[in-house]
């Protein structure tokens, strides 16, 4: 298999950027709900740290994945697909986009708003991007609430989607998505 797309399979590289993505996404929606929940305390503090960190490595990885699509070809559908099924496809992907790059920058300006750094696993700290302001961290935080809630929807129709696809049509859509999952005969 190539690292790059082709017109029937997702490249090595893309399918990388898929499953690296869904599990880091995955363990912060878990472990922001978690969290959330805890006591103010020396381990609350610890995972607040944590999911800022892998929440600016998921921005980077999604800045870099973004990269990678607007350079490859996107293979074509895996099979026969209505006209509302590919425009439904179309938004459901582009809305991943917007939501895992708006995520963490609103995590980082409601950081930035609560006069908490973002240390990056403690090798180096981001700038704050505005200055402390109650009224607007609590904006930023419904939003990043919001966020979250939206990005677990768009998960649920893209699996659901997936295994539609898998399921009901029998076609390829998810297998060329799976390292190592070969074409039907």
């Amino acid at each position: 298999m190539g690292f790059r797309n082709t017109r029937d399979r997702w490249g090595v590289i893309a399918q990388g950027f898929h499953w690296l993505l869904a599990v880091l996404v995955i363990g912060m929606v878990g472990l922001g709900l978690y969290m959330v929940e805890l006591p103010l305390g020396v381990r609350m503090l610890e995972l607040y740290a944590l999911h800022k960190s892998v929440g600016v490595l998921v921005f980077a990885l999604m800045a870099l994945r973004l990269a990678w699509r607007l350079a490859n070809p996107t293979p074509a559908p895996a099979g026969p697909m209505k006209a509302y099924e590919r425009r439904l496809a179309g938004v459901v992907h582009a809305l991943f986009y917007v939501v895992l790059l708006s995520l963490p920058i609103t995590g980082w300006l409601m950081s930035s708003a609560a006069n908490f750094s973002v240390s990056v696993f403690g090798l180096f700290t981001l700038p704050d991007l505005v200055t402390p302001d109650k009224g607007l961290e609590d904006t930023l935080k419904t939003a990043h609430l919001w966020l979250g809630w939206t990005l677990m929807g768009l998960f649920a129709l893209h699996v659901a989607g997936a295994f539609k696809h898998h399921m009901m049509d029998g076609d390829d859509t998810l297998r060329r998505m799976v390292p190592g999952w070969r074409r039907r005969a």
